[in-house]
C-alpha cells in the first residue's frame, strides 16, 4: 500500500497479489465493489491489480484496511458475498476486531458447506464455548445462538471430546394448546423439537442420524426428561431457555457431569410462560453472575444473520416494548355511577 497527501484528501494505493483473481475480490460485474463504493465517501478506482482510493484520511484508511482484510479472506479460501463485505465494513467501523479473523474461523465443515461465525459477537460466543464449561447465549431470533452451539457439539463429537450430544427444550406452549393437538404425547411434543432436528440435518448425513439416535449418541428430548440424571461425557444444549421456570433451570444445570459442557440459549424478549411466571433464564443471570467457568454471551439485532428485515423487525419490536414500558398506564376516569 502506498499513500500520497493532497489538500484535505489522501490518495492511497492497494496492490492486489499476482495470481489472485480480481473477480473473487470485486464480485461478478463488480457487485462487491459497488457495495464498498456505496459505504464510503471516497473515490475508488481499479486498474489491473491496483486499487486507488482518494478521500479523507479517515475514509481512505478504512477502505485500505478493508481491501487488505478481503484479500486475506479470499486467500484463506472464503468466498466473498455482499453480506460478508457489509459485515466486514461494519466491523472495521465499529470494533477493533479483524474481519479476516472473525469470518475465516471454521467451526464445522459438513455437507458441502462450512459453518463460521459471521459477526464479532458470534465469534466471541464460539470462543467462550471453547473456554468455559457452561455458556449462556442470550439474544434475539436469528443470531445463531443454537445453530453455532450445535455445530460446536457436532465438532466435539467428531473429535471424540465427548461421547454424546443431548439437545433439549422445554415443551411450553407458545399460543397453541398442546391438549387440543391430535396424536400421542410424543407427537404433540415433536413440533417443539423439530428445529433441533432441522439443524442436525444441516450438519450430519441424514442417513446417520437415526442410527446415532438409536445408539443414544444423539438424544433430542423435552427438558422434563432430564430430571434425575447425571450427564457425563456429553455436550448438552438447552434451547428456548427463556421458557424454563427458575426451578427447571436449577434442575437442568445440576445435571452437569464430568467431562461435559453445557450451552444454554434463549431470547428473554420472547417468554411464553403462563401467568407472568418468572423466566429461569432471566433469574439465572443474577444468581450465577461472576462464577468462574460460567460465561454469559449476549447477542443483539446486529448479530442477526437471517434476512435483513429480521434485524429491522427485532429493532422495531424492541423500540415498541421500551415505549410501552415507559408509558404510564391509562387511568380510568369514567364517572362512578350506578351499574
Amino acid at each position: 500500500m502506498s499513500e500520497s497527501q493532497t489538500t484535505n484528501k489522501t490518495q492511497a494505493k492497494v496492490l492486489i497479489p499476482e495470481g489472485q483473481a480480481m473477480i473473487s475480490l470485486l464480485g461478478s460485474r463488480d457487485e462487491l465493489l459497488r457495495v464498498i463504493e456505496k459505504a464510503f465517501r471516497a473515490d475508488i478506482h481499479v486498474r489491473g491489480n491496483e486499487i486507488t482510493i482518494t478521500g479523507s484520511p479517515e475514509e481512505s484508511g478504512v477502505v485500505v484496511r478493508l481491501f487488505e482484510e478481503l484479500v486475506e479472506l479470499v486467500g484463506s479460501g472464503a468466498e466473498l458475498t455482499t453480506d460478508s463485505v457489509e459485515r466486514s465494513i461494519a466491523m472495521l467501523r465499529m470494533t477493533s476486531d479483524r474481519p479476516a479473523e472473525v469470518l475465516s474461523l471454521d467451526i464445522l465443515s459438513a455437507r458441502g458447506r462450512t459453518i463460521r461465525p459471521k459477526t464479532v459477537n458470534q465469534k466471541r460466543y464460539v470462543d467462550a464455548i471453547d473456554k468455559h464449561t457452561i455458556v449462556f447465549g442470550i439474544g434475539p431470533a436469528g443470531t445463531g445462538k443454537t445453530y453455532l452451539a450445535m455445530a460446536k457439539a457436532v465438532k466435539a463429537l467428531q473429535n471424540k471430546h465427548v461421547n454424546r450430544i443431548i439437545l433439549t427444550r422445554p415443551a411450553v406452549e407458545a399460543g397453541e394448546r398442546l391438549g387440543f393437538l391430535p396424536g400421542t404425547l410424543y407427537e404433540k411434543i415433536d413440533p417443539y423439537l423439530r428445529p433441533l432436528y432441522d439443524a442436525l440435518h444441516d450438519m450430519l448425513d441424514p442417513d446417520s442420524i437415526p442410527r446415532l439416535m438409536s445408539a443414544g449418541t444423539i438424544e433430542v428430548a423435552p427438558l422434563a426428561y432430564m430430571r434425575g440424571r447425571t450427564l457425563n461425557d456429553a455436550f448438552i444444549i438447552l434451547d428456548e431457555a427463556q421458557n424454563t421456570s427458575p426451578e427447571q433451570m436449577k434442575m437442568f444445570l445440576t445435571r452437569l457431569g464430568f467431562n461435559s459442557k453445557i450451552v444454554v440459549t434463549g431470547d428473554v424478549t420472547q417468554i411464553d410462560l403462563p401467568g407472568g411466571q418468572d423466566s429461569g433464564l432471566k433469574v439465572v443471570q443474577n444468581i450465577l453472575h461472576g462464577i468462574d467457568d460460567i460465561h454469559f454471551s449476549r447477542l443483539t439485532s446486529a448479530d442477526v444473520v437471517r434476512h435483513r428485515l429480521v434485524s429491522d423487525i427485532v429493532d422495531a419490536y424492541g423500540k415498541y416494548d421500551a415505549a410501552m414500558a415507559s408509558e404510564p398506564r391509562a387511568i380510568d376516569k369514567r364517572p362512578r355511577g350506578r351499574r
